[in-house]
């Protein structure tokens, strides 16, 4: 990594498409731009970005929500590539920037060092759901941001009013010019893209979601789970018009299905 010092704040985001032969699936969306890039304002006030840009009828937004361990990501990947729409994780962009900040040696548990640093790296993700990574100023961080010191610290940095302030104005810049999307996070119905046209709410008992977090992470446990969700509780949130979706016992082409299922069909033949 590069000194402290080459390190300047660049306030954008590149957004990019590609191929994973592991998931295969006919892109029917019209306005599929691979390799396309977002540039996005900076935000500091998030109630002046409360409106969001994605609330227009051309444009198809799926919120996913829910709780760490319910299948967001499985599920969200699977029904953009049903849908033919873009896939945006934005759970890795916070897991990114925690990232960055323990390579730098940064305390992440001062939230006025988190605050002064969130704008520095230069965060990248694609959102092509057959071709998903992460990117910091040019390093593939995908598997990166997966492990124990990551999760353990993402937590208290997406706290922080300007990390949250400064990636939600990134986020909303990717779904605006996305043409259609499904994005999954924690806020993405009630902050994010409040006017997303389908919003779902997928959830899971406790027990499922630390046994697919083991799954993922041979070190996570049921602890582990239990601290995200004390920790995260503040930044998660069910919007009122959100369908929800327990996954409990469900296969994962089942859950895609429902999701798929709630897209009025009028939208899904206009793609």
């Amino acid at each position: 990594m590069p000194n402290e010092g080459q390190y300047q704040p660049r306030p954008a985001v590149r957004v990019a498409a590609g191929a994973d032969p592991r998931l295969s699936a006919t892109r029917t969306g019209t306005d599929w731009r691979p390799g396309s890039i977002a540039r996005v304002k900076i935000s500091a006030d998030l109630e002046q970005d409360q409106e969001s840009e994605t609330d227009g009828g051309s444009r198809l937004v799926i919120a996913v929500d829910g709780p760490s361990g319910a299948g967001k990501s499985s599920a969200s990947r699977g029904a953009a590539i049903a849908l033919g729409l873009r896939y945006l994780d934005t759970g890795s962009m916070y897991r990114a920037l925690t990232w960055w900040l323990l390579d730098r040696g940064a305390d992440t548990t001062d939230p006025q060092v988190v605050a002064s640093l969130a704008a520095e790296p230069l965060i990248e993700v694609s959102t092509d759901p057959q071709a998903p990574w992460t990117r910091v100023d040019g390093t593939d961080v995908s598997q990166a941001i997966r492990t124990r010191e990551v999760t353990g610290a993402v937590s208290a940095v997406a706290a922080v009013p300007q990390v949250r302030a400064h990636l939600i104005a990134q986020q909303r810049e990717i779904i605006a010019g996305a043409g259609g999307i499904v994005a999954e996070g924690r806020d993405i119905g009630t902050v994010v893209a409040p006017g997303a046209q389908v919003k779902v709410f997928l959830t899971a008992d406790g027990a499922a979601r630390a046994s697919r977090r083991t799954a993922e992470a041979s070190w996570s446990t049921q602890a582990d789970q239990d601290r995200r969700d004390r920790l995260d509780a503040a930044q998660s949130g069910k919007a009122a018009d959100a369908v929800e979706i327990d996954s409990t016992g469900r296969g994962l082409d089942e859950v895609i299905g429902l999701i798929v299922g709630l897209v009025p069909q009028s939208s899904q033949k206009s793609r």
